[in-house]
């Protein structure tokens, strides 16, 4: 019936942790690599013509300053309006007290939600109510869930939060919320940003972290990206696919060097296994 997308955590322009520390690490080359899989996430979105595109927090990384971000933002935005493709978006603890944030206008079809109460956007021609907050501030530590609306009648009820979802050890914890609050709400789909490792909680009902499109440090691992959702005639997820995104991607290597015989082997051995890790 209809698809969607769900991202989180983009840290637009964000560097990617730690590679300056070494020599002749590829930095510039791979500076770009948080715009490059935007490009890659908009770009799926056109291809599987999705209805819609959620994106649960952290689009910006820190109080950012620089306007170029921004507009590079809006243009990816506009490959989407030009095919009527609405995006919804919250504020996370990184861009909630982003200058650009709350000065540059977004695209017409860019739907920000508010920063003091959760609202309810009810999506034109499709049966879908999208619920969310974002941060007013960097450090929200209130339950934010507690707050969202009740679930629409008839339609697909989506709630749309950044949070640590009752502590998680991942990440610093911010608007936690226990599965309890979740299920209260009586949501078909949760949308959840902040932990960066793509992860569905549960099935029923779906509660998920997209994680990050693209890792930024080492241990980010593995393949990053967002989720595919379709959802059929009955208002049930019919599908729901990772899809990946990220340009760079880290792993860690484990090399038996119990029979290396001289350094030249080690070295050999080492650019054989980055070879095959590629």
């Amino acid at each position: 019936m209809f698809s969607f997308i769900h991202a989180a955590d983009l840290h637009l322009d964000s560097p990617l942790r730690g590679l300056s520390r070494y020599e002749g690490a590829p930095v510039e080359k791979i500076r770009g690599a948080t715009r490059r899989a935007l490009e890659n996430l908009v770009t799926l979105a056109l291809e599987r013509e999705v209805n819609f595109v959620l994106i649960a927090g952290d689009l910006y990384d820190g109080d950012q300053k620089d306007y170029d971000t921004a507009l590079f933002f809006n243009r990816q935005m506009q490959r989407l309006l030009a095919r009527q493709i609405p995006v919804f978006t919250i504020r996370g603890n990184h861009d909630a007290g982003s200058v650009i944030t709350r000065t540059l206008t977004s695209p017409e079809n860019v739907q920000a939600y508010p920063l003091k109460r959760a609202a309810t956007v009810l999506h034109p021609t499709l049966p879908v109510a999208i619920h969310g907050q974002g941060f007013a501030n960097a450090s929200v530590q209130e339950n934010l869930a507690v707050g969202y609306p009740a679930a629409a009648p008839d339609r697909f009820n989506i709630g749309l939060l950044h949070t640590s979802l009752a502590g998680s050890s991942e990440h610093d914890t911010y608007a936690p919320c226990s599965l309890a609050d979740l299920h209260q709400k009586a949501y078909q789909y949760w949308a959840l940003g902040h932990i960066h490792q793509p992860s569905v909680i549960q099935e029923s009902p779906w509660i998920v972290y997209s994680g990050n499109p693209q890792g930024r440090k080492i241990n980010e691992l593995g393949p990053r990206g967002c989720y595919l959702v379709e959802v059929n005639d009955s208002l049930e997820v019919s599908s729901h696919t990772f899809e990946s995104l990220d340009v760079v991607r880290w792993a860690h290597l484990e090399i038996d060097v119990s029979e290396v015989t001289s350094p030249d082997v080690l070295r050999e051995m080492i650019s054989a296994r980055f070879s095959i890790a590629l």
